[in-house]
Protein backbone atom coordinates (compact mmCIF):
# COMPACT_ATOMS: atom_id res chain seq x y z
CA UNK A 1 0.00 0.00 0.00
CA UNK A 2 1.59 2.96 -0.97
CA UNK A 3 1.31 6.05 1.17
CA UNK A 4 -0.46 8.77 0.11
CA UNK A 5 2.61 11.15 -0.62
CA UNK A 6 3.85 8.54 -2.54
CA UNK A 7 1.35 8.00 -4.70
CA UNK A 8 0.71 12.03 -5.28
CA UNK A 9 4.48 12.35 -5.84
CA UNK A 10 4.19 9.22 -8.79
CA UNK A 11 1.03 10.31 -10.02
CA UNK A 12 3.30 14.12 -10.41
CA UNK A 13 5.67 12.40 -12.19
CA UNK A 14 3.40 11.17 -14.64
CA UNK A 15 5.21 11.84 -18.27
CA UNK A 16 4.64 10.18 -21.66
CA UNK A 17 5.78 11.31 -25.17
CA UNK A 18 2.32 11.83 -26.34
CA UNK A 19 -0.92 13.71 -25.65
CA UNK A 20 -2.93 11.29 -24.04
CA UNK A 21 -6.74 11.32 -23.92
CA UNK A 22 -8.85 10.16 -21.22
CA UNK A 23 -12.36 10.17 -20.92
CA UNK A 24 -14.41 10.18 -17.41
CA UNK A 25 -17.85 9.30 -17.09
CA UNK A 26 -19.78 10.31 -14.28
CA UNK A 27 -17.08 12.70 -13.20
CA UNK A 28 -19.11 15.62 -12.24
CA UNK A 29 -18.84 14.73 -8.31
CA UNK A 30 -17.74 12.43 -6.12
CA UNK A 31 -14.30 10.04 -6.77
CA UNK A 32 -15.00 10.69 -10.58
CA UNK A 33 -14.17 13.97 -10.21
CA UNK A 34 -11.47 13.89 -7.65
CA UNK A 35 -9.48 10.84 -10.36
CA UNK A 36 -10.22 13.64 -13.25
CA UNK A 37 -9.22 16.41 -10.94
CA UNK A 38 -5.94 14.31 -10.19
CA UNK A 39 -4.88 13.54 -13.94
CA UNK A 40 -5.59 16.63 -14.77
CA UNK A 41 -2.82 18.09 -11.57
CA UNK A 42 -0.32 15.05 -12.91
CA UNK A 43 -0.02 15.85 -16.85
CA UNK A 44 -0.54 19.35 -15.51
CA UNK A 45 -3.53 19.96 -18.26
CA UNK A 46 -1.38 18.82 -21.64
CA UNK A 47 -3.82 16.21 -22.03
CA UNK A 48 -7.44 15.50 -24.14
CA UNK A 49 -9.65 15.32 -20.50
CA UNK A 50 -13.65 14.96 -21.24
CA UNK A 51 -16.00 14.69 -18.58
CA UNK A 52 -19.21 13.24 -19.19
CA UNK A 53 -21.46 13.81 -16.29
CA UNK A 54 -25.38 15.20 -16.60
CA UNK A 55 -24.78 18.46 -14.29
CA UNK A 56 -22.89 20.61 -16.62
CA UNK A 57 -22.55 23.71 -14.12
CA UNK A 58 -20.65 21.48 -11.89
CA UNK A 59 -18.53 19.81 -14.80
CA UNK A 60 -17.63 22.93 -16.56
CA UNK A 61 -16.26 24.46 -13.14
CA UNK A 62 -14.85 20.98 -12.57
CA UNK A 63 -12.70 21.72 -15.83
CA UNK A 64 -12.40 25.43 -15.10
CA UNK A 65 -9.93 24.17 -11.90
CA UNK A 66 -7.93 22.30 -13.80
CA UNK A 67 -4.23 23.17 -14.89
CA UNK A 68 -4.06 25.75 -17.62
CA UNK A 69 -2.30 23.80 -20.52
CA UNK A 70 1.22 24.72 -22.10
CA UNK A 71 0.59 22.11 -25.11
CA UNK A 72 -1.81 23.81 -27.96
CA UNK A 73 -2.69 20.39 -28.39
CA UNK A 74 -4.36 19.99 -25.39
CA UNK A 75 -8.67 20.46 -24.88
CA UNK A 76 -10.52 19.90 -21.65
CA UNK A 77 -14.42 19.61 -22.43
CA UNK A 78 -17.51 18.24 -21.14
CA UNK A 79 -20.23 15.85 -22.35
CA UNK A 80 -23.54 16.57 -21.14
CA UNK A 81 -25.71 12.97 -20.53
CA UNK A 82 -28.03 10.89 -18.84
CA UNK A 83 -26.41 7.71 -19.38
CA UNK A 84 -28.55 5.60 -17.45
CA UNK A 85 -30.35 5.46 -21.27
CA UNK A 86 -28.68 3.46 -23.78
CA UNK A 87 -29.29 5.27 -26.50
CA UNK A 88 -27.35 8.48 -24.93
CA UNK A 89 -24.69 5.95 -24.30
CA UNK A 90 -24.63 5.58 -28.25
CA UNK A 91 -24.74 8.99 -28.91
CA UNK A 92 -21.76 9.17 -26.88
CA UNK A 93 -19.58 6.82 -28.65
CA UNK A 94 -20.13 6.76 -31.87
CA UNK A 95 -19.61 10.60 -31.76
CA UNK A 96 -16.20 10.04 -29.89
CA UNK A 97 -15.17 6.88 -32.58
CA UNK A 98 -16.12 9.64 -35.28
CA UNK A 99 -13.57 12.16 -34.02
CA UNK A 100 -10.92 10.92 -31.90
CA UNK A 101 -7.47 8.99 -32.69
CA UNK A 102 -7.45 6.78 -29.73
CA UNK A 103 -8.06 6.67 -25.92
CA UNK A 104 -5.85 6.06 -23.62
CA UNK A 105 -7.41 6.14 -20.24
CA UNK A 106 -11.08 5.14 -19.56
CA UNK A 107 -12.98 5.42 -16.32
CA UNK A 108 -16.60 4.61 -15.52
CA UNK A 109 -17.67 5.52 -12.33
CA UNK A 110 -21.68 6.71 -13.35
CA UNK A 111 -23.35 5.40 -10.18
CA UNK A 112 -26.47 6.00 -7.50
CA UNK A 113 -27.02 5.38 -4.25
CA UNK A 114 -30.90 4.41 -3.30
CA UNK A 115 -33.21 2.51 -1.09
CA UNK A 116 -35.81 2.94 -2.85
CA UNK A 117 -37.74 -0.25 -4.66
CA UNK A 118 -37.70 -0.67 -8.45
CA UNK A 119 -37.22 2.06 -10.99
CA UNK A 120 -36.96 1.03 -14.15
CA UNK A 121 -36.04 4.01 -16.85
CA UNK A 122 -37.93 4.91 -20.45
CA UNK A 123 -35.99 1.71 -21.93
CA UNK A 124 -37.44 -0.77 -19.44
CA UNK A 125 -33.95 -1.11 -17.43
CA UNK A 126 -33.93 -0.63 -13.70
CA UNK A 127 -32.42 2.02 -13.41
CA UNK A 128 -29.59 1.12 -10.77
CA UNK A 129 -28.40 -1.88 -12.81
CA UNK A 130 -28.28 0.67 -16.24
CA UNK A 131 -25.58 2.98 -14.16
CA UNK A 132 -23.55 0.38 -12.35
CA UNK A 133 -23.05 -2.16 -15.20
CA UNK A 134 -25.40 -1.58 -18.44
CA UNK A 135 -23.78 1.45 -19.71
CA UNK A 136 -20.74 0.72 -18.14
CA UNK A 137 -20.24 -2.15 -20.49
CA UNK A 138 -21.89 -0.47 -23.30
CA UNK A 139 -18.95 2.66 -22.80
CA UNK A 140 -15.88 -0.09 -22.76
CA UNK A 141 -17.39 -2.15 -25.39
CA UNK A 142 -18.13 0.25 -28.21
CA UNK A 143 -14.42 2.37 -27.30
CA UNK A 144 -12.49 -0.60 -27.31
CA UNK A 145 -11.40 -0.20 -30.82
CA UNK A 146 -10.02 3.52 -29.27
CA UNK A 147 -7.89 1.59 -26.98
CA UNK A 148 -6.99 -1.04 -29.37
CA UNK A 149 -5.38 2.31 -31.13
CA UNK A 150 -3.72 3.30 -28.82
CA UNK A 151 -1.90 -0.01 -27.64
CA UNK A 152 -1.04 -0.45 -31.10
CA UNK A 153 1.13 3.01 -31.14
CA UNK A 154 3.10 1.28 -27.89
CA UNK A 155 0.46 3.77 -25.79
CA UNK A 156 -0.95 3.36 -22.42
CA UNK A 157 -4.79 1.68 -23.06
CA UNK A 158 -6.22 1.55 -19.25
CA UNK A 159 -10.34 0.87 -18.29
CA UNK A 160 -11.02 1.16 -14.80
CA UNK A 161 -14.36 0.48 -13.25
CA UNK A 162 -15.09 1.68 -9.94
CA UNK A 163 -17.18 0.09 -7.62
CA UNK A 164 -16.62 -3.29 -5.86
CA UNK A 165 -14.74 -5.92 -7.01
CA UNK A 166 -15.36 -9.63 -4.32
CA UNK A 167 -18.23 -8.06 -3.20
CA UNK A 168 -20.66 -9.16 -5.18
CA UNK A 169 -23.91 -11.72 -4.09
CA UNK A 170 -25.23 -14.43 -5.87
CA UNK A 171 -26.15 -14.31 -9.53
CA UNK A 172 -30.08 -15.28 -10.62
CA UNK A 173 -28.87 -16.77 -13.80
CA UNK A 174 -32.46 -17.03 -14.68
CA UNK A 175 -33.26 -13.56 -14.45
CA UNK A 176 -30.40 -11.07 -15.05
CA UNK A 177 -31.98 -8.03 -15.68
CA UNK A 178 -33.45 -8.52 -12.02
CA UNK A 179 -37.00 -7.77 -14.11
CA UNK A 180 -38.43 -10.44 -11.31
CA UNK A 181 -36.50 -10.16 -8.53
CA UNK A 182 -35.58 -7.08 -7.86
CA UNK A 183 -34.63 -5.13 -4.78
CA UNK A 184 -32.17 -2.49 -4.12
CA UNK A 185 -30.14 -5.02 -2.15
CA UNK A 186 -30.05 -7.37 -4.72
CA UNK A 187 -29.26 -5.14 -7.23
CA UNK A 188 -26.46 -3.92 -4.90
CA UNK A 189 -25.46 -7.33 -4.88
CA UNK A 190 -25.39 -8.80 -8.51
CA UNK A 191 -23.73 -5.25 -9.79
CA UNK A 192 -20.71 -6.21 -8.54
CA UNK A 193 -20.27 -9.94 -9.70
CA UNK A 194 -21.36 -8.75 -12.90
CA UNK A 195 -18.64 -6.06 -13.05
CA UNK A 196 -16.25 -8.29 -11.91
CA UNK A 197 -17.04 -11.19 -15.04
CA UNK A 198 -16.74 -7.70 -17.11
CA UNK A 199 -13.09 -6.96 -16.76
CA UNK A 200 -12.32 -10.49 -16.97
CA UNK A 201 -14.71 -10.98 -20.59
CA UNK A 202 -12.71 -7.72 -21.93
CA UNK A 203 -9.44 -8.63 -20.66
CA UNK A 204 -9.85 -11.75 -22.74
CA UNK A 205 -10.79 -10.15 -26.04
CA UNK A 206 -7.95 -7.23 -25.79
CA UNK A 207 -4.52 -9.09 -23.91
CA UNK A 208 -2.93 -5.49 -24.12
CA UNK A 209 -5.47 -3.33 -22.02
CA UNK A 210 -5.48 -3.02 -18.59
CA UNK A 211 -9.08 -3.68 -17.41
CA UNK A 212 -9.55 -2.99 -13.40
CA UNK A 213 -12.27 -3.07 -11.38
CA UNK A 214 -11.35 -1.05 -7.51
CA UNK A 215 -12.99 -0.01 -4.69
CA UNK A 216 -12.84 3.09 -3.58
CA UNK A 217 -13.39 2.18 0.36
CA UNK A 218 -15.15 4.46 2.56
CA UNK A 219 -14.74 7.98 0.87
CA UNK A 220 -16.12 11.19 2.30
CA UNK A 221 -18.39 12.79 -0.93
CA UNK A 222 -21.90 13.82 -1.29
CA UNK A 223 -23.22 10.52 -2.25
CA UNK A 224 -25.60 10.70 0.41
CA UNK A 225 -27.84 14.07 -0.12
CA UNK A 226 -30.71 13.93 2.16
CA UNK A 227 -33.84 15.62 1.76
CA UNK A 228 -35.20 15.02 5.55
CA UNK A 229 -34.02 16.29 8.82
CA UNK A 230 -33.63 12.63 9.97
CA UNK A 231 -31.87 12.23 6.38
CA UNK A 232 -29.73 14.61 7.30
CA UNK A 233 -29.27 13.47 11.46
CA UNK A 234 -28.33 9.93 10.02
CA UNK A 235 -25.88 11.10 7.46
CA UNK A 236 -23.71 13.00 10.05
CA UNK A 237 -24.03 9.68 12.41
CA UNK A 238 -22.77 7.82 9.86
CA UNK A 239 -20.16 10.00 8.51
CA UNK A 240 -18.92 10.47 11.85
CA UNK A 241 -18.37 6.57 12.76
CA UNK A 242 -16.40 6.10 9.38
CA UNK A 243 -14.44 8.95 9.65
CA UNK A 244 -11.56 7.84 11.24
CA UNK A 245 -11.40 5.07 8.55
CA UNK A 246 -12.39 6.39 5.43
CA UNK A 247 -10.60 8.73 2.83
CA UNK A 248 -11.48 12.44 1.50
CA UNK A 249 -12.33 12.36 -2.00
CA UNK A 250 -9.13 13.95 -2.97
CA UNK A 251 -7.17 11.33 -1.06
CA UNK A 252 -9.27 8.63 -2.99
CA UNK A 253 -8.72 10.19 -6.19
CA UNK A 254 -4.51 10.31 -6.06
CA UNK A 255 -5.22 6.49 -4.72
CA UNK A 256 -7.50 6.03 -8.11
CA UNK A 257 -5.06 7.37 -10.42
CA UNK A 258 -2.17 5.92 -9.06
CA UNK A 259 -3.79 2.58 -9.96
CA UNK A 260 -4.90 3.74 -13.67
CA UNK A 261 -1.65 4.37 -14.42
CA UNK A 262 0.49 1.64 -12.66
CA UNK A 263 -1.76 -1.74 -13.13
CA UNK A 264 -0.65 -4.10 -15.40
CA UNK A 265 -2.38 -5.51 -18.52
CA UNK A 266 -5.31 -7.68 -18.28
CA UNK A 267 -7.80 -8.11 -15.54
CA UNK A 268 -7.34 -6.15 -12.13
CA UNK A 269 -9.00 -5.53 -8.81
CA UNK A 270 -7.32 -2.71 -6.63
CA UNK A 271 -7.72 -1.74 -3.16
CA UNK A 272 -8.68 1.81 -2.10
CA UNK A 273 -5.15 2.61 -1.95
CA UNK A 274 -4.40 1.13 -4.98
CA UNK A 275 -2.86 -1.77 -4.63
CA UNK A 276 -3.84 -5.18 -6.78
CA UNK A 277 -6.54 -7.41 -4.66
CA UNK A 278 -5.46 -10.93 -4.83
CA UNK A 279 -6.87 -14.27 -4.16
CA UNK A 280 -10.35 -13.31 -5.62
CA UNK A 281 -9.94 -15.20 -9.35
CA UNK A 282 -13.10 -16.93 -8.34
CA UNK A 283 -15.46 -13.83 -8.74
CA UNK A 284 -14.30 -13.68 -12.25
CA UNK A 285 -16.92 -16.50 -12.44
CA UNK A 286 -16.29 -19.49 -15.07
CA UNK A 287 -15.91 -19.73 -18.47
CA UNK A 288 -19.52 -20.00 -19.11
CA UNK A 289 -20.40 -17.97 -16.78
CA UNK A 290 -18.90 -15.44 -18.57
CA UNK A 291 -20.66 -15.73 -21.92
CA UNK A 292 -23.64 -16.14 -20.37
CA UNK A 293 -23.70 -12.76 -18.95
CA UNK A 294 -21.99 -11.25 -22.48
CA UNK A 295 -24.85 -12.76 -24.22
CA UNK A 296 -27.39 -11.52 -21.82
CA UNK A 297 -26.03 -7.84 -21.99
CA UNK A 298 -25.63 -7.72 -25.79
CA UNK A 299 -29.12 -8.62 -25.92
CA UNK A 300 -30.22 -6.24 -23.25
CA UNK A 301 -28.47 -3.22 -24.50
CA UNK A 302 -30.11 -3.80 -28.13
CA UNK A 303 -33.08 -4.14 -26.58
CA UNK A 304 -32.99 -1.28 -24.59
CA UNK A 305 -32.08 0.55 -28.02
CA UNK A 306 -34.92 -0.91 -29.73
CA UNK A 307 -37.31 0.52 -27.43
CA UNK A 308 -36.57 3.63 -27.56
CA UNK A 309 -36.19 3.65 -31.55
CA UNK A 310 -40.09 2.58 -31.36
CA UNK A 311 -41.46 5.21 -28.83
CA UNK A 312 -39.43 7.99 -31.23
Amino acid sequence: MPPLQVARSANIAFQRSYLPIALFIGATSGIGQATAEAFARATKGNAHIIICGRNRIAGEATIAQFPKPTSSDAIHEFIECDVSLMKNVQHITDSLISRLPKLNYLLVSQGIFTMRGSDRTSEDMERKLALHYYSRWKFIHDLAPLLKKATDSGEDAKVMSVYAPGLGGKVIWDDLGLKNNFSAATAGLVAPAYNDMMIESFAEQYPGVSFIHATPGAVRTNLLRPTSFAGHLLKNIVTGLVYPFSLSSEESGEYMLWSLLHSKSGAVRSNSHGDEMTGLEKWGGSEEDRRRLWEHTEAEIQRALETSASSE
